[in-house]
């Protein structure tokens, strides 16, 4: 895994500022990229499918050799077929005049293809160890010995990450023939525009993360990002301070509703003053919501879409930290009973997520590090250089340097999701500081603190009841610098943290599972713990280091 990016020209008409301008597809291919098994060859016939001219560079250079790569491989060492392998795939993407490319696997170590692919919209085709392995016969050269080629691709993973403008799940024919309109219409959308497909067992659709993107693209035509329905009217829900912000944007759309800011909108009450306009308005199971906000704003209009005459589409446009790296995605919905948050919902997933960094520009300092707790739960879940990058990432926080992290987030969540939809196992590990936040954010009234504020005194109870001391007092340290709380507010007793526990949306009957991590990199879920010691590590928030917040 990495954050960094590489750089990228200008697109032809920009001014050279801050937001991105529409690209012109001309001359832009599809480029795919990925390691054995990821299905390139797949990818290249469903291009093919569409009506675009391919070539697959491995089958090309078999003809050229004469011989099976393989072959060629025995013969003369892999040094001479890089070189040839370079060759071929520098010319063809220095002169393609669109269509697609499928290249070979290692092609990205060249220098000259790096460089030759920043003209192209660069599709990377993700496959994890365990299906690469099992896609791929010994008749590969580089393919003989199993912990080579998983040392292989991990060496490789950075290097496609870096690369990709669009990151698909490993392709089957289906995958990539759904997918082609979102990469096709990816060349048209602001420069910098990065596009994950989200897989998951209900459903498919593209998140898009992009500088420009609300500037550049139109709100109302949502159909067009994937073409997966999500047409008709859009019927706009926000609140009053985004609403106002982008209200000249959304004077095209059918209507807009507003809803009143932070967690006290979460309401069953607020839910049905949604759902009565959205019919008094006269949408149809034709036309979609916009959800544009924050997380509120994301699970409260997933909410009323979900349930609005049995379900119409949702387009998400998270305008936060929060919703950006994690909420918006995976189709959670919700409102809160006073008993508990989340406790009424649905699982909706939205028909596209529509990330534009350039909105973090309009948040207060402290809201955007609220929000970047979020990114340290993803970067802990996830381990390698998100941590890395996580956990070295300057304060205070710069909104125009967040593109890169906020896709790295977004592909682990949806590879998370796509493992465990509905949350009864893998997905869990996304609640990694959330059991015992939520239950902060109950005891104080969801009035003390910002959300990120309440997860992040969670993450510092979940690492200690993982027994990880040093890596507690490196996250505090970190939530420190971002001047974030580590230390519960003396007005808030312990068992009023602990009381709502025992209501945890996922408790069992064995008690609350807890979500752990030893290690970053390293997370066990539905642990279930003793209360001494879970109350042990909920009283140790009220004893911070000296000078803590």
């Amino acid at each position: 895994m990495t954050c960094a990016r590489r750089s990228r020209p200008i697109a032809s008409g920009s001014t050279g500022g801050g937001s991105g301008v529409a690209r012109s597809p001309a001359g832009r291919a599809l480029v795919f990229i990925g390691f054995m098994g990821a299905g390139k060859s797949t990818a290249a016939a469903a291009a093919r499918g569409a009506g675009l001219e391919v070539v697959d560079t491995d089958a090309r250079l078999e003809r050229e050799l004469g011989c099976s790569i393989a072959e060629f491989f025995d013969r003369h060492g892999e040094p001479e077929f890089r070189r040839r392998e370079e060759a071929l795939a520098g010319e063809l993407l220095e002169r393609a005049d669109g269509g697609a490319i499928a290249l070979g696997g290692g092609s990205v170590l060249s220098e000259r293809v790096r460089a030759a692919l920043e003209r192209h919209v660069v599709v990377w085709l993700r496959v994890g160890a365990e299906d690469a392995w099992g896609r791929v016969d010994d008749s590969r050269p580089l393919a003989r010995d199993r912990p080579g080629f998983e040392s292989l691709l991990a060496e490789r993973e950075p290097i496609y990450e870096e690369l990709a403008d669009a990151v698909l799940p490993a392709a089957d024919l289906g995958t990539v023939e759904r997918a082609m309109p979102a990469l096709l219409g990816l060349r048209e959308l602001a420069a910098g525009t990065r596009m994950a497909w989200a897989a998951s067992a209900s459903g498919e659709y593209p998140a898009y993360v992009g500088r420009g993107l609300l500037e550049t693209s139109p709100l109302d035509g949502a159909a067009r990002y994937g073409g997966l329905g999500a047409g008709g009217r859009a019927f706009c829900v926000t609140d009053a301070t985004v609403g106002e912000l982008y209200a000249k944007r959304l004077e095209p759309l059918a209507g807009r509703i507003e809803v009143s800011p932070g967690e006290g909108a979460k309401t069953l009450a607020e839910a049905e003053r949604v759902l009565r306009e959205l019919a008094r308005l006269g949408a149809t199971r034709s036309d979609h919501v916009l959800a544009l906000g924050g997380g509120v704003v994301g699970d409260l209009a997933g909410f009323c879409a979900a349930t609005y005459q049995r379900g119409i589409g949702v387009v998400q446009v998270p305008t936060t930290l929060v919703a950006q790296v994690d909420s918006a995605y995976g189709g959670k919905t919700g409102v809160d009973l006073p008993e508990a948050k989340n406790y009424v919902g649905a699982y909706h997933l939205p028909r596209a997520v529509l990330a534009d960094p350039a909105t973090l520009a309009t948040l207060p300092a402290g809201e955007l590090a609220a929000g970047f707790v979020e990114v340290l739960k993803t970067a802990l879940i996830r381990g390698g250089a998100l941590w890395e990058r996580a956990r070295t990432i300057e304060a205070p926080l710069d909104p125009t340097e967040l593109d890169d992290l906020i896709f790295a987030c977004v592909l682990t969540k949806l590879e998370v999701v796509a493992a465990d939809e509905r949350d009864s196992g893998a997905r869990a590990a996304l609640n990694l500081g959330h059991t015992v936040g939520h239950a902060i954010e109950a005891a104080s009234g969801y009035a003390r603190y910002r959300h990120g504020e309440a997860i992040g005194l969670g993450l510092l109870a979940a690492l200690r009841l993982s027994g990880a001391g040093e890596l507690r007092e490196e996250v505090g340290s970190i939530l420190g610098r971002h001047e974030l709380p580590v230390a519960l507010d003396p007005g808030i007793a312990v068992d009023e943290v602990l009381a709502p526990l025992e209501r945890d949306k996922k408790r069992t009957a064995a008690g609350v599972g807890f979500v752990l991590c030893e290690r970053p990199g390293e997370v066990v879920t539905a642990r279930t713990l003793d209360a001494g010691r879970v109350r042990a590590a909920v009283e140790e928030l009220r004893r911070p280091a000296d000078g803590a917040r």
